[in-house]
């Protein structure tokens, strides 16, 4: 009977010393889902600098660009955009971009489902990053919130001083709805249309530029010109105040880029470099373009060139070498000099703040770009194994996409609340300024 035992002992041990192997490479497993403390805590960074980019950068570089009348309501309107963008995204955007849910065929390629208000994430839940590493959900889906709070804020720039503040509010949820979240999921998600098809976008170049650049364009038209535009001159009231933002802006940069590494490793290094070195070149080029047509280089110059750089290193932040992205930032800051300045005269259209110039046309310049700069011979982290080519067409396949599906939606919607509440002030409100006429307040006494 004790011969028996002990050979039935021995047995359950040979077994689990064979099993050992099995238990431990699950041990390792579960130990690797935990959370870096280092990379979160960067992302949290990270996620902090995108919403300095918003408030205040970005209400600071508009405000100070619009006439001194439109100074409050042109920040206001930044502000309330990311917050209502903010909640939305928490309710359901965060589901249709990001959803645990992932639907089968054509539906599954544009949206996912499944996590309306966030439901089955708790302090506990973690997102995958580009290796094995995981890091915080509520990080992940806090940093991609501000991408959505800035990508609505960014359109104000193509419709400053003269949209209705109630009709803005009325638009941000539609236009989030059916394009925001749809393109985000498109490029950005495991099974999305874009990411799919092999589409380069590190930080959002066709997301969040090309996005909001053509969708301001539209409702631009939509809107129609600014009373006395363009025979009256409407300069900033305030360089200053835009030299300020634009700072602002260059350094919560560094969280928009080096963050989509969602890591802080190596390509978050490479895309922090990319963007001190694709900005830099694009400020100097804008000036130096601006001496070249006989002009004065101008400190709205530098700071167009500073985010036309932004703009065009965005999507290849991380998918290029510093001299590539030199090379991008120079030829962003050429090609939306020439829009900014010749085409919007030639075609008519009132983009305020030059919402479609930079943000727009920089973003197809990178967009595209980025095909050529992630290639080795260019220093890119490409390994060469899509060519040149091919990758061009995918880039380019990506840029047509986002345009189409932005400027449909964004008509849609713009269609929509033009039907219901109107989206323009009255003649009288924009000659007294929104300030004034849509909050009661002046932005200097």
């Amino acid at each position: 009977m004790i011969r028996k035992t002990l050979c039935r002992a021995g047995a359950v041990g040979a077994a689990l010393f064979a099993a050992a192997p099995a238990f431990a490479q699950e041990a390792a497993e579960a130990a690797a889902a935990v959370p870096n403390p280092g990379n979160n805590a960067w992302m949290m960074t990270a996620t902090v600098l995108v919403l300095m980019m918003i408030l205040p950068g970005l209400a600071l570089f508009y405000g100070g660009l619009t006439r001194q009348k439109n100074m409050l309501s042109t920040m206001t309107q930044v502000g309330a955009t990311a917050a209502l963008a903010m909640l939305i995204w928490v309710m359901w955007g965060y589901s249709l971009a990001f959803g645990d849910t992932t639907y089968e065929g054509t539906l599954g390629l544009f949206i996912s489902g499944g996590s309306y208000f966030l439901a089955g994430t708790d302090a506990a839940s973690t997102a995958a990053t580009f290796t094995d590493e995981v890091i915080s959900k509520y990080v992940f889906i806090s940093f991609q919130m501000t991408f959505a709070a800035i990508t609505a804020a960014l359109i104000l720039g193509a419709t400053a001083e003269r949209m209705k503040f109630s009709a803005l509010m009325a638009f941000v949820p539609i236009w989030l709805t059916i394009v925001y979240f749809p393109i985000a999921h498109m490029v950005w998600a495991g099974g999305g249309l874009l990411f799919e098809d092999g589409a380069l976008d590190f930080a959002g170049g066709t997301v969040v530029h090309i996005n909001a650049g053509i969708s301001g364009l539209v409702l631009a038209y939509l809107l129609g010109k600014r009373r006395g535009y363009p025979a009256e001159p409407m300069p900033p009231h305030s360089m200053t105040l835009t030299m300020v933002g634009t700072g602002l802006l260059w350094v919560g940069w560094f969280g928009f880029n080096a963050g989509s590494a969602l890591e802080a490793d190596g390509f978050a290094g490479l895309a922090m470099i990319n963007t001190f070195v694709a900005t830099a070149a694009a400020a100097l080029t804008w000036m130096v373009v601006e001496r070249l047509a006989g002009h004065k280089g101008s400190a709205l110059g530098f700071c167009s060139g500073v985010i036309a750089g932004l703009v065009a290193v965005t999507p290849a932040a991380g998918n290029s070498g510093p001299f590539g992205a030199i090379l991008l930032g120079i030829v962003s800051s050429v090609v939306c000099y020439l829009a900014v300045a010749k085409a919007k005269a030639k075609f008519g259209y009132d983009d305020s703040l030059d919402a479609f110039g930079i943000h727009g046309v920089g973003g197809i310049v990178g967009a595209i770009g980025t095909a050529i700069v992630y290639q080795p011979f260019l220093g890119g982290p490409g390994d060469g194994s899509t060519a040149l080519g091919a990758q061009l067409g995918i880039q380019t396949f990506s840029v047509v996409v986002t345009i189409a599906w932005a400027a449909l939606g964004t008509l849609i919607a713009g269609l929509i609340v033009k039907a219901l509440i109107g989206l323009r002030v009255s003649e009288e409100a924009e000659v007294d300024g929104l300030d004034i006429s849509e909050h009661g307040e002046r932005a200097y006494n």
